[in-house]
C-alpha cells in the first residue's frame, strides 16, 4: 500500500455509530460512501458500535456526515451518532478499509432481527445463468437470517451457525469485495459451499434440491403432511385447500379450533383468500413479513378446517428461498405446484417449536407418535428458535399480536439508563426481556408456560440472550404466586432483588415503555382475561393512574366483580361466567337462555351451589370473563376451544352489525369508578326476549363498553389527560377504535400499541421498565 503526504486543508474525525448497525451492511454502506467522497480512513465493528475515521477535506466529511444518515441502509437503525475531531495523519492511507472486528468488554451492540430474502436475492434464484440459481440459501448484505443464527457479537461469520461452512473461492471474493452486494455478508454461501437440502421420509431419504423439492410437493399434493425446516424452526405444512390434509395436521398437533396460517406466493394469490388494502399488501410484503389477519373472502379455495368459524384469515408471503422454491415449478417435472400452503410450527399444541436435528427425530418422525409424514431438511443449524410474528393492521398502523421473527430482539429504548434487569413475563404467550443500559430486549414468542418443554425452552432462550448481553442483576415477575415464571426467578434470583410486579401494572406500563413515555402521568386502562390482583382476587378491568413515578400506581377505577365459578372451568366454559352475570343481575335461569341450555342439569346443580356459598368462586372483575358472559348470553361460543376464542367470534358477529342501531345498552359507572354491568345484562336479556338480533346486541355491547370507558375515566382523570388501552382486550379492532374514538372527543389523548402486543406477550418491557425504575429509585435514596 503505497502512503501519500496529506492534503494542507484536510481534517480527521472519529464517529461511533450505536443503533441496529451490525450485520445489516453498515460497514460495506460506510466504505462505498467514503470511497465515492474520495475520504482515506476505515471503519470497524466493536461489541458495542461501529468505530470509524475518516480523513479529507472539511467539506466532504460534512457532506459525509449528511449521507452516513440519510442513505442509511434499509436494515439499519442509527440510535446516535457521536463525531469527535482527532489529529490528522501525516501519512494516511490512500484509500479507505474494513478493519478487524475489536471486542470491547461491556459494550454491546443490538442483535438484527430475520431479514426476508430480498429482491435482487429472489432474483438470482429464478435466474438459469446466475451461479446461485435455486439455491436454497441465496443471501446478501440486506437479507437473510440473523438472530436465529447468531451465536456471539460482535457479529462476524465465525460467531455465527455458519461457521462450519468455509467459503470457497468464488464466495470469498465477493465476501471481501467492497464492491459486492454480499461484501461482509456474513451467511454468504453458494452451492459449492453452502448448506444443503434434502427430503425425508419414514423409508426413503433424497439428496439434491431441485429432488427434494419436487418429492416434498408431490408429498403435499398427495395431501400428506410435511415439516419443513425454515429460517428460525421448523413448519408444519399441508395443503390449504384439501379438508383431509388439514383435518389430520389439526389431530396431529392437538390444535382444536385455533386458526392456522397460510403461506401464499404473492399478493395476487393472497387476493383469492382475503381482503386487504394497501397498508396491508405493505404490512405482507414488509422485510419483516408477518402473519397479517385479513378478512377472509367469503368463497375462497380455502378449506374450512383452515379457520373455522373466523372471519379473519392469516396470510404471509415467503420469507425464504426455500419457501420461493417451494411454490414455484421444478425445471422439467410436469407436478402439481402449490400456490397456498397451510404452515404452522412444528410442534404439539403448548409444547415449543421444534428446532434441532434432534427435534427432527425424536418429535416430528417418531413411529408411536409422528407430527408429519416427511421432512424437508437442511443442515443450516439454528441457534435461537424464533416462531413467526402475527399483526392486525388498524388505521394503517400495526397492532402486533406476537411479536417474534421480523422484530426480535429488536430494543425498545427506555430512555433511561439501569441496571440490567431480566423480567421473565408472564404464564401466557411468554416473551421474557433483558435490559442493557437504556435497551429493553425482548424475546421471541415462547409460548405457554404449561409444559416441562416449553419452561426448558424458556430457559435455554433467557441463557442464549444472556451470553451477548450483560448478565442481569435484578430480576422481575410478575406477582401471581401461581406462575411458573415467578417460581422460576424465585429459584434462579439468589442475593439478587427480584421485584413482583402486578400484572395489569406491567400492561400499562409496556405501552408507556414503547412510546418513550416513562414518568408522564397517564390514565390506563388495562382490560384482559386474568391477572393477579393486589387483594388477591382475580383482576382484569382495571382503571390504573401513574403519576410522574411510573414505577407506581392506584386503582381508581375497575369492572364490578362478580364470582369466577369453578376457577379455570369458568374460563373454559362461558356459560359459567355468563350464569354468574345473570345472578348477579337478578335474573332467573330459566330455559329460554342460552348460557342454561349449555349446561347439564348437574353442572347448573354445581353452580347454583357454588354461588350460593361462595365455594370455588374467586371475585373476578375481568373485562375478559363479560365478553365471554355475553357471547354465552348471545348464543355464540358456550364452551372455548383455545383462548379468547368466544371474545373473538362475538367482535366478528357485531362488526356485522357495526352500523345497525338497536336498543342502548349502558353499564352503569359508580362516582367511585366502579363500572356495573348488571343493569346492562338485565337489558340484554329482556331484548333477546323481544326478539332483537344478537348480532345488533353484540354490536350495542361494544358501544356500551366503550361509553363506560369513557365515563369511568373522564370520573377519575382530575388533570391527566393521558389514556393508554392495553392488555389482550385490546386485540379487539372494534372496542379499541370505539375507545379511542370517544376517548379522544372527550379531548384525550390517546395510546395504543403499535411496537409491543397489549396481550401477555408485552408483560415483560413493563415488568422490566418497573424493576429498573425501582432500582434508580432506591439508588436516589442510599
Amino acid at each position: 500500500m503505497t502512503d501519500t503526504l496529506v492534503q494542507i486543508d484536510s481534517v480527521r474525525r472519529r464517529f461511533t455509530v450505536t443503533g441496529v448497525v451490525q450485520g445489516v451492511g453498515f460497514r460495506p454502506f460506510v466504505h462505498r460512501i467514503a470511497t465515492d467522497l474520495g475520504l482515506t480512513g476505515f471503519v470497524g465493528n466493536d461489541s458495542g458500535a461501529v468505530f470509524l475515521e475518516v480523513q479529507g477535506p472539511a467539506a466532504r466529511i460534512d457532506e459525509f456526515r449528511r449521507r452516513l444518515r440519510a442513505e442509511v441502509p434499509p436494515l439499519a437503525v442509527i440510535s446516535t451518532l457521536h463525531v469527535v475531531d482527532v489529529d490528522a495523519d501525516t501519512l494516511c492511507d490512500s484509500g479507505f478499509r474494513i478493519v478487524e472486528s475489536q471486542p470491547v468488554a461491556g459494550a454491546t451492540t443490538p442483535i438484527p432481527p430475520d431479514i426476508a430474502v430480498c429482491d435482487d436475492c429472489i432474483a438470482e434464484l429464478f435466474d438459469p445463468s446466475d451461479r446461485r440459481y435455486r439455491h436454497p440459501f441465496v443471501t446478501c448484505t440486506n437479507c437473510g437470517p440473523r438472530f436465529t443464527i447468531i451465536r456471539a457479537l460482535p457479529y462476524d461469520r465465525p460467531a455465527t451457525t455458519m461457521s462450519a461452512f468455509a467459503m470457497c473461492e468464488r464466495c470469498a471474493t465477493e465476501y471481501h469485495d467492497p464492491a459486492d452486494r454480499r461484501f461482509h455478508a456474513q451467511p454468504i454461501a453458494c452451492p459449492d459451499c453452502g448448506p444443503t437440502l434434502w427430503f425425508a421420509a419414514h423409508t426413503e431419504r433424497v439428496t439434491g434440491s431441485d429432488a427434494a423439492l419436487r418429492a416434498t410437493q408431490q408429498a403435499l399434493a398427495a395431501g400428506a403432511v410435511v415439516a419443513i425446516k425454515g429460517v428460525g424452526g421448523y413448519h408444519l405444512a399441508c395443503r390449504a385447500d384439501e379438508e383431509a390434509a388439514v383435518v389430520a395436521l389439526r389431530a396431529r398437533k392437538a390444535r382444536g379450533a385455533k386458526p392456522f396460517a397460510v403461506l401464499v406466493r404473492d399478493l395476487d394469490v393472497a387476493r383469492r383468500y382475503a381482503h386487504f388494502d394497501a397498508t396491508e399488501a405493505a404490512v405482507l410484503s414488509s422485510p419483516a413479513r408477518p402473519i397479517v389477519l385479513l378478512r377472509r373472502r367469503r368463497h375462497s379455495p380455502l378449506a374450512e378446517a383452515v379457520a373455522p368459524g373466523s372471519p379473519l384469515v392469516g396470510l404471509m408471503l415467503p420469507y425464504s428461498p426455500i419457501h420461493h422454491l417451494l411454490l414455484a415449478p421444478v425445471p422439467g417435472v410436469a407436478a402439481p405446484v402449490p400456490d397456498a400452503l397451510v404452515l404452522t410450527s412444528a410442534n404439539r399444541s403448548d409444547d415449543p417449536i421444534c428446532f434441532t436435528e434432534d427435534d427432527a427425530v425424536h418429535r416430528l418422525l417418531r413411529p408411536s407418535a409422528p407430527l408429519c409424514d416427511a421432512v424437508l431438511d437442511h443442515d443450516r443449524p439454528i441457534h435461537v428458535p424464533c416462531d413467526d410474528s402475527v399483526v392486525r393492521v388498524v388505521d394503517d398502523r400495526e397492532l402486533p399480536i406476537r411479536r417474534s421473527r421480523g422484530y426480535a430482539p429488536l430494543p425498545v429504548d427506555l430512555g433511561l439508563d439501569g441496571p440490567p434487569v431480566l423480567a421473565v413475563g408472564g404464564e401466557l404467550k411468554n416473551t421474557f426481556c433483558l435490559t442493557d443500559g437504556a435497551r429493553a430486549y425482548l424475546s421471541g414468542h415462547i409460548g405457554d408456560m404449561e409444559t416441562l418443554e416449553t419452561l426448558r425452552a424458556f430457559e435455554r432462550a433467557v441463557g442464549q440472550l444472556s451470553e451477548i448481553r450483560h448478565e442481569p442483576v435484578r430480576l422481575a415477575a410478575d406477582l401471581h404466586p401461581g406462575y411458573h415464571t415467578r417460581n422460576w426467578a424465585e429459584r434462579r434470583a439468589g442475593d439478587r432483588p427480584l421485584d413482583l410486579i402486578q400484572h395489569h401494572h406491567a400492561h400499562v406500563v409496556s405501552l408507556l415503555a414503547e412510546h418513550g413515555r416513562l414518568g408522564e402521568p397517564v390514565i390506563g386502562v388495562s382490560f384482559d382475561g386474568t391477572g393477579y390482583g393486589c387483594d388477591q382476587t382475580i383482576w382484569g378491568g382495571e382503571i390504573l393512574k401513574l403519576g410522574p413515578d411510573s414505577h407506581r400506581f392506584v386503582r381508581v377505577g375497575h369492572l364490578l366483580p362478580v364470582p369466577l365459578p369453578g376457577g379455570d372451568a369458568a374460563v373454559r366454559n362461558p356459560w359459567r361466567m355468563a350464569l354468574s352475570q345473570l345472578w348477579m343481575a337478578g335474573i332467573d335461569w330459566t330455559s329460554d337462555l342460552h348460557p342454561v341450555t349449555a349446561a347439564t342439569p348437574a353442572e347448573l346443580q354445581l353452580t347454583r351451589s357454588q354461588l350460593e356459598s361462595g365455594t370455588g368462586c374467586v371475585p373476578c372483575s375481568s373485562m375478559g370473563r363479560l365478553f365471554d358472559a355475553v357471547a354465552s348470553l348471545l348464543g355464540v361460543r358456550q364452551r372455548i376451544d383455545y383462548e379468547g376464542q368466544a371474545a373473538i367470534e362475538l367482535e366478528a358477529l357485531a362488526d356485522s352489525m357495526a352500523d345497525t342501531a338497536g336498543p342502548e345498552l349502558r353499564l352503569a359507572v359508580r362516582l367511585d369508578g366502579v363500572i356495573d354491568p348488571a343493569g346492562m345484562v338485565r337489558a340484554m336479556v329482556s331484548a333477546l326476549r323481544a326478539g332483537v338480533l344478537p348480532a345488533v346486541l353484540a354490536a350495542e355491547f361494544h358501544v356500551a363498553v366503550a361509553v363506560a370507558v369513557t365515563d369511568a375515566v373522564r370520573k377519575v382523570a382530575g388533570p391527566v389527560r393521558l389514556v393508554g388501552l392495553t392488555g389482550g382486550v385490546f386485540q379487539n379492532v372494534l372496542l379499541l377504535r370505539r375507545c379511542r374514538q370517544y376517548l379522544q372527543q372527550a379531548g384525550f389523548e390517546v395510546l395504543t400499541h403499535h411496537t409491543v402486543p397489549p396481550n401477555d406477550g408485552g408483560l415483560a418491557l413493563g415488568q422490566a421498565a418497573i424493576s429498573v425504575l425501582t432500582a434508580l429509585a432506591e439508588a436516589e435514596l442510599r
